[in-house]
């Protein structure tokens, strides 16, 4: 399933908080806009490309990148970008692309 851009503008465009995948703590998106989403919190900024979030959908669907949000974000840095993996995990979850799993698996 693509990622689907006015979905992503409907629940970011504003500004949005966003469950981290552990809980208890959360994820400030500022807003979002045809290029990106923007993340601010009170020690760093971030913009996460548009472009990098949909190759990371793609790779989601052929299988490429795991579905376990903490293989997607060692997936993510070796085939998409290394900007804020843990970040995109974060939202792609709340987007409903990865597994609800709170726990950490490893690859042998």
């Amino acid at each position: 399933m693509p990622l689907d851009w006015s979905k992503v503008m409907e629940k970011y465009g504003a500004g949005a908080k966003v469950t981290t995948i552990t809980g208890g703590k959360f994820l400030q998106i500022s807003r979002a806009t045809d290029e990106a989403i923007y993340i601010e919190s009170p020690i760093w900024t971030a913009r996460l490309a548009r472009e990098d979030l949909e190759k990371g959908v793609s790779l989601i669907d052929d299988g490429t990148i795991s579905t376990d949000p903490g293989l997607f974000v060692e997936d993510y840095m070796l085939y998409v970008s290394n900007n804020r993996a843990t970040s995109v995990a974060h939202i792609l979850r709340d987007l409903g692309f990865l597994d609800l799993t709170e726990t950490f698996s490893i690859r042998c």
